[in-house]
């Protein structure tokens, strides 16, 4: 009981019918933004932890 490509195809359609074809192309940018975002978030979440580590290690 796996999921077959007739299973496949009547998701696609019925996302087709709840979204519509003209807001699919919007929502997959919005996620793909979305997804950018995090990760520029996560970048600069660890550059100031690399800092950190440098001063941690630096002799005075």
């Amino acid at each position: 009981m796996g999921i077959s490509m007739g299973h496949i195809l009547v998701v696609i359609l019925v996302i087709l019918v709840l979204f519509g074809a003209g807001r699919i192309p919007r929502l997959m940018e919005d996620i793909g933004k979305g997804i950018s975002s995090f990760k520029k978030g996560l970048k600069e979440d660890e550059a100031p932890a690399k800092i950190e580590k440098k001063n941690d290690q630096d002799p005075s």
